[in-house]
């Protein structure tokens, strides 16, 4: 299982790394305990939030107000709720190819 997830109450906590003016939007892997996650929208003004929460909902399939910025808001370090999602449907989704 990823250290990066928490089964919680209302769904799943998600710990994120967030690299900024990617090239493209993608989950790069596990670090440190994070999960890292480059996303094409710089940091500004809230930018890159909500596209990380846009980015996660689609990935999970589920509504964008479904995923929560828990914490991070100004930090790379953030922390998203996602809910109505098992701990075994998300690490699924987001195991990497072959893991």
């Amino acid at each position: 299982m990823m250290a990066c997830l928490q089964q919680v109450g209302e769904g799943v906590r998600i710990c994120l790394y967030v690299q900024p003016r990617a090239s493209r939007n993608q989950v790069v892997g596990e670090l440190e305990g994070e999960l890292k996650v480059r996303l094409t929208s710089p940091p500004v003004e809230g930018a890159a939030n909500r596209l990380c929460c846009e980015f996660f909902a689609k990935l999970l399939g589920v509504a964008k107000g479904d995923v929560r910025l828990e914490a991070g808001e100004r930090s790379r370090h953030k922390r998203l709720l996602i809910v109505g999602k098992s701990l075994e449907e998300v690490a699924r989704i987001l195991a990497p190819p072959g893991g």
